[in-house]
This record gives C-alpha cells, structure tokens and sequence, in this order.
C-alpha cells in the first residue's frame, strides 16, 4: 500500500508541473460550418500560442503579471504551491517509507512521515483541484453562453484533463497514507 501510494503520489507531482506548465489550458474552439482550419491558439497559465496549420508554433510569455486578470494571478499561484507541495509530499512519503517500522509491540508503527505525506498529498490534489475545476466550468459557461463571440468561445485544454488525472492520483495517494 505504502508503495502504490508513493507510485500515484510520484505520478501527480509530474503530472502537477505538467499541468503548470503547459499552455493548452483553453484550446481555440472551431464551431460553425468551417471545415478549414489554419490556426489553433492555446491559452495557458504562463504564456498564449499560436500553431499555424500544425507546422509552425509561435508562444509568447505574458508581458506584464500586473496586466493579467485577478483569476488567473490566482490560479498561477495555486498551481506553483501546489508543485512546492506535491515534491515536499514526495519527499516525506519516500522518508516515510523508509523508516516506517513494525514490531510485536508495536503493529501500528507507522512513521509520522507517513501521515504528514497523506495530509499534504490531500492538501496538493485540492490546490490543483481549484484552478483546473474553475477554469473548465468557466470555459463551458462561455462556451454556451450566446453573448460570447465565437471567435473568443474556447474548449477544454489537455492541461485540464492532466490536472485533473493528478488531481485524482494525489487524492489516491493521500487516502492511502492517511489510511494507513
């Protein structure tokens, strides 16, 4: 148990940074009758990019952290604690491990690691949990709302599914350690 916990907690602090890191948060959403597509644009948490006819990739940092919206300034730092977070989780899940001994009289001899590891994996997966689960429901409210222009309606990036897959392993992991 001890182990597949630290397998799924490794897993989502990878997935954790990928999700940080990728620019596929919001994907450019192709409605209406048009089949010729020349241009895909990835909005993400650090930067914007444009793919033109899947060839050629430009990417372009945001200028200025005072210019971006409250949400996503938020977001940003959820998602950096959570990193921070995720590899100090791992850390003490893999100290945990190591020095967790069981004797005759002491059955439940389980490190302190341990728990401190389950906690902070728990604490991780709702950290990533916030900004990817209030990013996806306000892209599917803008999706559907008539008042948005189509050309600014966008879908579901594969950052949100990643973060969302580590969201759900960080849980796991966390469980499993506070479980035992």
């Amino acid at each position: 148990l001890q182990i597949t916990g630290l397998i799924f907690g490794g897993v989502g602090m990878v997935g954790t940074l990928a999700a940080t890191v990728m620019p596929q948060w919001r994907v450019s959403a192709y409605i209406d009758g048009n089949i010729v597509v020349f241009e895909t644009i990835w909005e993400g948490l650090w930067m914007d990019c444009i793919s033109q006819l899947g060839l050629r990739l430009q990417c372009k940092f945001y200028d200025s952290v005072l210019a971006l919206p409250p949400p996503l300034e938020a977001f940003r730092a959820l998602m950096c604690i959570a990193v921070v977070l995720a590899v100090l989780s791992f850390l003490m899940a893999i100290v945990g491990v190591k020095y967790t001994h069981r004797t005759k009289e002491d059955p439940q001899g389980a490190s302190i690691f341990i728990l401190a590891a389950g906690l902070a994996f728990l604490l991780t997966g709702t950290l990533v949990l916030i900004p990817v689960s209030w990013t996806g429901g306000s892209i599917i409210r803008d999706f559907y709302d008539p008042e948005v222009p189509v050309p600014l309606k966008r879908e579901l990036g594969a950052a949100l599914f990643v973060g969302w897959a580590s969201t759900a392993l960080l849980l796991a992991a966390g469980a499993m350690y506070c479980h035992f």
